[in-house]
């Protein structure tokens, strides 16, 4: 089955607490999050969250994930599926971690697998797009919010 990781990361100017609080703060994300414009659902492991995902330039698409960690200040990561898990799969992960005092480095993570990955050369880059967006989107609210 193909299989294609995608990262992305910034360095955000304020505590790992912060950021982790606007990257959870779900109710907000159609105010700031140009690539997961609506997210929906408890994050607790395995809840199922509702996500809008838009690519720029591109379509946007609903999916249903069910959460997989949730690790406060340090991780959050869900799988959602396009109709399958065998057409399409997409784990999507964050990382945080403080490299220095009140600095945050954001690693973000994108899984693809699935036979409809063969497909998707202009999706991915544009997905690739999105993740880095959405870390600078990321940035500019968790420094302006602080």
């Amino acid at each position: 089955m193909p299989k294609t990781e995608l990262r992305s990361e910034v360095e955000i100017d304020a505590p790992r607490s912060h950021v982790y609080r606007v990257l959870t703060d779900f109710a907000h994300y159609e105010e700031w999050n140009p690539y997961f414009t609506r997210v929906a659902g408890e994050l607790v492991v395995g809840s199922t969250l509702q996500l809008e995902l838009s690519l720029p330039e591109g379509s946007a698409y609903e999916l249903a994930a069910e959460v997989t960690r949730v690790a406060p200040d340090e991780a959050l990561r869900w799988v959602g599926r396009f109709w399958s898990s065998a057409l399409l799969q997409l784990e999507q992960s964050f990382a945080l971690t403080e490299p220095r005092a009140g600095v945050t480095r954001v690693l973000q993570g994108q899984d693809f697998s699935g036979f409809l990955l063969r497909f998707a050369g202009k999706g991915l880059t544009q997905a690739a797009r999105g993740a880095v967006y959405m870390n600078q989107a990321l940035k500019k609210r968790a420094e302006s919010t602080r």
